[in-house]
């Protein structure tokens, strides 16, 4: 198994900026992608952004040109910078990891982080 720590969530004023970051714990034989997700109390789960294992990206309408994501291949860790935040961002952050642990498995496993909140203030 593998786990995903996250960190960076807050509080922060509107039109501020938060860092979120979210590390695998051990290596990884083979990333697909990584990303972000997010959901906000009464609604369903939603893509933030993701960035495949060839630095593709792709970013929910709401956070293009806002919200940029990246990763650290030797580390297993992707990071979400989020700026000119707006309310309506509030929701818990989920990070996910689509690959394979081991070079035998045939499909893509998904795993997810804790979650991480961020609540912006209006």
């Amino acid at each position: 198994q593998v786990q995903l720590v996250e960190s960076g969530g807050g509080l922060v004023q509107a039109g501020g900026s938060l860092r979120l970051s979210c590390a695998a714990s051990r290596s990884i034989y083979s990333i697909t992608s990584m990303g972000w997700y997010r959901q906000a109390p009464g609604k369903q789960r939603e893509l933030v952004a993701v960035i495949t294992n060839g630095d593709s990206t792709n970013y929910a309408d709401s956070v293009t040109g806002r919200f940029t994501i990246s990763r650290d291949n030797a580390k297993n860790t992707v990071y979400l910078q989020m700026n000119s935040l707006k309310p309506e961002d509030t929701a818990v952050y989920y990070c996910n990891l689509r690959g394979r642990l081991y070079v035998w498995w045939l499909n893509d496993r998904d795993y997810w982080g804790q979650g991480t909140q961020v609540t912006v203030s209006s």
